[in-house]
C-alpha cells in the first residue's frame, strides 16, 4: 500500500512541477529558438540527475529513526505549504494558477530582452532555472520519498514516467497545458506530503502506528475531511464577509 502511495504521490508531485517547467521552456522556445533553450533544459537536467544519485545513497547512511524523522518533518512542513495555498485557492482566498497567463507573461519577457546574436545565452538561462528551480521540488519529494522506505528507484520511476508524459504532451500540443486540473492535483499531493509527513515523523520518533501501513488509510482520509472541512469554513466565511462601511 505505501509503493502505491509512493509512486502516486510523486507521480502527482512531479507532473504539477514539470507542468509549470514546460509553460516556460515553450514560451522561451516559441520566441527565440529551440538550440539554447533545449541546451538549458539538458543542463538543468543533468544537474537534477546528479543531486539525486548524490544525496540519496547519502540519506540511507543515516539509521532509519533518524531518517524517517527527517524526512517525516520535511515532507510535513513541505507538504502542509503546499495544501495551505490549495485550500485558500479552492476557497477562493488566493488566485488560481493559470499557466496561459504565465505562458503569455513568459514570452512578454522573452520578446523584450532583445536580439541574440550566436548562442542565446538569455534562452539558456531562462530555461535552465525555469526547469532546476521546478525541478528541485521533484528531487526533493523524490529523494525523500525514495529513501524513507528505502525505494527511491521506484520515487524516481514516478517521476520520470511524469516527465515522459509532460514532455511528450508538450512535443504534441506546443502550448501551455492549460487543461490539466493543476490546482486539484496541487490538493492532492499536499494532502499525501501531509499524510507521508505525518506518518513517518511520528514513526522517526519511536511510535508504532495502529495496523502499519494501514494507518496512511486513516490519515489519509482525517487530512483530506480536514482540509474539505477548512475549504467550506473559509468559502462561507468569505461569502457571508460584508464590506465595512465608510
Amino acid at each position: 500500500m505505501s509503493a502505491v502511495f509512493i509512486f502516486a504521490g510523486a507521480f502527482l508531485a512531479s507532473a504539477v512541477e514539470m507542468v509549470e517547467a514546460l509553460t516556460i521552456v515553450l514560451a522561451v522556445g516559441v520566441v527565440r529558438g529551440w538550440r539554447a533553450t533545449l541546451v538549458g533544459v539538458a543542463a538543468a537536467g543533468v544537474v537534477l540527475a546528479v543531486l539525486v544519485a548524490a544525496l540519496g545513497p547519502a540519506l540511507r547512511l543515516l539509521p532509519i529513526e533518524a531518517l524517517r524523522l527527517l524526512v517525516g518533518t520535511l515532507l510535513l512542513t513541505f507538504g502542509l505549504q503546499w495544501l495551505r495555498k490549495a485550500i485558500l485557492r479552492a476557497s477562493g482566498y488566493k488566485a488560481l494558477h493559470d499557466e496561459e497567463a504565465a505562458f503569455e507573461h513568459e514570452r512578454a519577457l522573452a520578446e523584450a530582452a532583445g536580439e541574440r546574436a550566436g548562442f542565446d545565452w538569455y534562452a539558456f538561462t531562462i530555461s535552465f532555472k525555469g526547469v532546476l528551480l521546478e525541478g528541485l521540488e521533484v528531487a526533493f519529494i523524490v529523494i525523500t520519498f525514495g529513501s524513507a522506505q528505502g525505494r527511491l528507484p521506484l520515487a524516481a520511476a514516478a517521476a520520470f514516467a511524469a516527465l515522459v508524459m509532460v514532455a511528450v504532451i508538450g512535443v504534441l500540443v506546443r502550448a501551455p497545458l492549460a487543461r490539466v486540473p493543476e490546482n486539484t492535483i496541487k490538493f492532492a499531493v499536499g494532502v499525501l506530503l501531509t499524510t507521508f509527513g505525518t506518518f513517518w515523523a511520528v514513526e522517526g520518533a519511536g511510535a508504532d502506528w495502529p495496523g502499519g501501513d494501514l494507518a496512511l488509510l486513516a490519515i489519509l482520509v482525517f487530512t483530506l475531511a480536514v482540509s474539505l472541512g477548512l475549504v467550506r469554513l473559509l468559502r462561507r466565511q468569505r461569502l457571508t464577509v460584508r464590506p465595512v462601511q465608510a
